[in-house]
């Protein structure tokens, strides 16, 4: 019954992701949105979904540790593994304005979120301010694609043309998004509860479950959804969804399991010292991968794999206290790390080089 629940599961995410995808960029079409902002918005917002849920169920159920785990392992688990992926299969390319604010936007608050729980705790007032900050995004979003709109049109009407836009119906493209919204959620689920109690039973915390299977489980619509937008050659969606997504997370996800948690989301120590600052660092890596270029090629994507591949060990190594950690942990940071920062620094400075050359 669980193996058929899990494949039942899987077809109902691709069979979503693919509804969502091509509902949401008839919508932007018809609306006059451009499809990196449906990818920011509609598409990253709605993926989000579950952990929406799952972050609130955990804080009101005062399991601190998975609302947080999942926020901060979905962010990483977003960026290395999403992007990772999907850059393997076709590479990605990243719109400017990626590049220019909403990434750069994504590092921000990652680092704000460490600032917020310095003292431990993610409170009513941090709630309140992170839901805030999701207001005043979502208003320079808005902002932003009026003034695109008029800049289009003004161009059409100088050249004599009309901008396009999509006959497909309304309800028929709004029928889309919902429903492949309600199958992504609905399988997900499935497979999250399955493994939750997997880890439950073999005895595993419930940080290690957030920061894990959690976060891969309701990451799931955003897995499918970016994959499906890439190979349909939506990949501003592909890629606006997983930043989106991020950004969702923390302002979203967080500030209102912290508004509507009794006590606040208190913070262990080790998400303090440990694996917000990796999420920080791989928000901060998502730059350079994404400038060089303009995109994501496969050998990045494989960059991305590869140290999601290396956090998950260094969390299984470390929830069993193995003998190995402590070596492995001294090769990611003497060796690992240092050769992938020389290898961006070098690709970086190799870009910049060619776009002065170029004028670009």
């Amino acid at each position: 019954m669980t193996i058929i629940l899990f494949v039942v599961g899987l077809v109902l995410l691709i069979v979503g992701a693919e509804a969502l995808v091509r509902g949401a960029s008839r919508l932007a079409a018809r609306l006059g949105i451009s499809p990196l902002i449906i990818g920011l918005t509609v598409v990253a917002f709605g993926t989000s979904s579950p952990e929406l849920a799952v972050s609130l169920k955990a804080a009101l159920a005062d399991q601190a540790g998975i609302a947080m785990g999942n926020v901060v392992g979905s962010n990483i688990f977003n960026v290395l593994f999403i992007l990772g992926v999907s850059a393997l299969i076709v590479p990605l390319v990243v719109a400017q304005q990626l590049i220019r604010f909403d990434i750069p936007l994504m590092i921000l608050l990652s680092v704000v979120l460490l600032l917020l729980t310095l003292d431990g705790l993610v409170g009513r007032v941090d709630g309140f301010l992170l839901v805030a900050g999701l207001a005043a995004y979502l208003g320079f979003l808005l902002w932003q694609n009026t003034q695109q709109n008029q800049r289009a049109n003004a161009v059409a009407a100088e050249e004599g043309t009309q901008v396009s836009a999509s006959e497909a119906p309304w309800a028929l493209n709004l029928g889309m998004i919902v429903g492949g919204l309600a199958l992504l959620v609905l399988g997900s689920r499935w497979f999250v509860d399955g493994a939750v109690a997997l880890a439950a039973y073999l005895g595993v915390s419930d940080q290690i479950i957030g920061l894990t299977i959690i976060a891969a489980g309701t990451s799931l619509p955003e897995v499918v959804t970016s994959l499906i937008a890439a190979l349909r050659g939506e990949r501003d969606i592909a890629v606006g969804n997983v930043v989106g997504s991020n950004i969702f997370n923390i302002l979203g996800v967080l500030g209102l399991a912290g508004l509507l948690a009794p006590s606040g989301i208190a913070v262990s120590s080790a998400m303090v010292g440990f694996d917000i600052p990796v999420m920080i660092v791989v928000a901060l890596a998502c730059l350079p991968i994404c400038f060089t270029a303009g995109a994501i090629s496969r050998w990045e994507g494989g960059v991305l794999l590869g140290y999601y591949v290396a956090y998950t060990v260094y969390l299984v190594l470390g929830e069993s206290h193995h003998d190995a950690l402590a070596g492995y942990n001294s090769v990611m940071v003497s060796f690992v790390m240092p050769l992938t920062v020389l290898t961006l620094a070098v690709f970086s400075l190799q870009e910049v080089k060619r776009r002065r050359a170029t004028g670009a």
